[in-house]
């Protein structure tokens, strides 16, 4: 079937809440050197999403404006150095921006084979979220098996790969979450404590279930309060990931948790880094993470679907907190 010139998307009218998402049509991209161009099927809905339509994630120089940075689909057209992929492969990919629409360009090098075991929904839901763990849990943590990690957010899309992830490694999972039901979601995907925040003090449990000795990783997406009671939860050489601020990014800490446990502190987001640097991550994504899900052993949480058209749906859902696994929209 030829490409056509005018494809449906839902773009980002003005900053603002949900309710400024609006489909529209809009000239169907052309790959360049070193891209793909893929038929959408799903795209994933994440965080930055929400924070760039609200006028909060500055977009860099060269990212499509339209919202959305994870699709599966299938490839209809190459650039010149497009590597491994041809016309007809089905992929999934971590995009420069884009997603939410009926085609989506997308570095080779971010594109991985899309899993013959999952669906269009739930392969959609792999790029933004494995990525992330698989480079700050894994690459700059440096979790190892029989280590013990706590993961902020466990029923997020983030959590619940984190946690599976970190099973599959051998390493210990405790997790924090906001109520029973979610709490009953990370116990199902291999949690082995989960603390709700909200009717314990985290770090008092996080400290009774390791014998006062801490953790040796957490993951932390939630920033704010959390910073202070974190370093206090880490063992001695324990490592400090930070990938979002949910709760601000300032916060008052006493280093001195830094220098007597000799603790280390890193973060990253994925979006600034280079098309080498995503590269990277995405050869390790494909190594480490992909044997386990077309074995089965990772399985992606889907939440909800949407149609395309329903974004502000699927955003308003998001920013409820509400959900437990990803948020997808079909294509």
């Amino acid at each position: 079937m030829p490409i056509p010139e005018l494809m449906n998307a839902v773009e980002i009218t003005a900053p603002g809440g949900p309710e400024v998402l609006k489909p529209v049509q809009v000239a169907v991209p052309v790959p360049a050197a070193g891209e793909v161009l893929v038929k959408v099927a799903a795209a994933g809905v994440n965080r930055p999403d929400c924070l760039q339509r609200a006028g909060l994630y500055p977009l860099p120089p060269d990212a499509s404006p339209l919202p959305g940075l994870e699709i599966a689909g299938e490839v209809v057209a190459v650039g010149a150095e497009a590597g491994r992929w041809r016309i007809g492969d089905r992929v999934v990919a971590l995009t420069h921006g884009g997603a939410y629409a009926e085609y989506c360009r997308a570095h080779a090098s971010h594109c991985l084979p899309w899993p013959s075991n999952l669906s269009a929904e739930e392969a959609a839901s792999l790029p933004e979220t494995c990525f992330t763990v698989q480079h700050n849990l894994f690459g700059r943590a440096r979790l190892a098996g029989g280590e013990t990690c706590l993961i902020h957010g466990g029923s997020s899309g983030i959590g619940a790969t984190a946690i599976q992830l970190a099973k599959a490694a051998g390493a210990r999972v405790l997790t924090t979450v906001g109520n029973a039901d979610k709490e009953r979601f990370c116990s199902e995907l291999g949690a082995d404590v989960v603390i709700n925040y909200k009717t314990a003090d985290w770090l008092e449990a996080v400290l009774a279930a390791t014998g006062k000795r801490g953790v040796d990783v957490v993951l932390d997406m939630v920033a704010g309060p959390y910073v202070e009671k974190n370093l206090k939860a880490l063992a001695p050489d324990g490592r400090y990931a930070m990938i979002a601020f949910l709760l601000g990014a300032k916060a008052e800490v006493n280093f001195g948790h830094v220098l007597g446990k000799r603790l280390t502190l890193t973060g990253s987001t994925l979006r600034p880094q280079s098309v080498a640097q995503k590269a990277a991550i995405a050869r390790d994504v494909e190594a480490l993470v992909w044997p386990l899900v077309t074995a089965g052993r990772y399985r992606p949480s889907l939440f909800r679907v949407f149609p395309l058209q329903e974004a502000a749906a699927a955003h308003t859902l998001m920013e409820s907190s509400q959900h437990m696994g990803k948020i997808v929209l079909a294509v």
